[in-house]
């Protein structure tokens, strides 16, 4: 009994490991899909960025990033959800780590 209390904590605490070495490479990868996707200087991009205010995005950048968003995380993002909501680049980030990490 206590090997198996044993290897469930240390099983639990690998998996808190590799969740927080993900929740750390995300916004790196998010601000690299916004840069690909918008066509812009690295820059110009940081997490307070407004996408449409500071990066230019219109209505059909929008649905790429979210579909692109959506194959590098291999995530879905709910209509709802994808219609609003989000106006920044560290809102992307918090949309990708919550429908990751839930």
């Amino acid at each position: 009994m206590k090997y198996q209390v044993a290897a469930d904590k240390e099983r639990l605490a690998e998996k808190a490991r590799r969740r927080d070495a993900l929740k750390a490479d995300i916004p790196a990868r998010v601000q690299k899909i916004v840069i690909e996707q918008l066509q812009v200087d690295k820059n110009r991009v940081d997490l307070d960025s407004s996408l449409a205010n500071d990066l230019g995005m219109d209505e059909l950048d929008r649905v790429e990033l979210l579909m692109a968003l959506e194959e590098e995380f291999d995530i879905e993002i709910p209509d709802d959800v994808a219609e609003d909501g989000w106006d920044t680049v560290k809102d992307l980030v918090n949309l990708v780590q919550e429908r990751l990490l839930d």
